[in-house]
């Protein structure tokens, strides 16, 4: 469906004769400057290299609609849907870490780049989602991943 959306925008922009024309530079360029700076990692994060004590340091986005929020989250998340990240931006912090994650990570990882782009160093993808962090044992991630293997 996102592809088909994309489509639809390039077949607009083209007939429309503005094409990705110089208004839209200023976009680009953020975008091609943070990639030549980012990290490997583009700033995700696993949830076992998360200390439990640390989880409470941490400003946790629910990048989720509200009706999977309202099933469940992590404990302390604030949802704000992946598409609003950036028009509700002035309620993330600045001076602490932000987490964001959504089910699997794929919605998160592009809210956490258009944040990334727009600014905001301090935030981190949860590699897995929610998915990812209950399988690994939740705010347990961390301990569990430190055990030695049971055979």
């Amino acid at each position: 469906m996102l592809k088909s959306r994309m489509v639809a925008l390039l077949t607009v922009c083209l007939a429309s004769g503005t094409g990705w024309s110089q208004e839209n530079t200023g976009a680009i360029d953020a975008m091609e400057e943070y990639l030549d700076f980012v990290d490997y990692g583009g700033a995700t994060i696993f949830p076992e290299q998360i200390p439990g004590k640390d989880w409470r340091n941490f400003f946790i986005v629910d990048a989720r609609n509200a009706a999977q929020f309202g099933k469940e989250h992590i404990p302390g998340a604030v949802n704000i849907e992946w598409r609003q990240v950036l028009a509700r931006r002035s309620e993330l912090p600045k001076e602490k870490p932000v987490l964001i994650y959504c089910n699997t990570g794929t919605l998160s990882a592009q809210a956490g780049f258009a944040l990334r782009v727009a600014g905001f160093d301090n935030v981190r993808i949860l590699q897995g989602g929610i998915h990812g962090w209950r399988a690994k044992g939740g705010f347990e991630a961390h301990d569990r991943a430190l055990q030695p293997p049971q055979y």
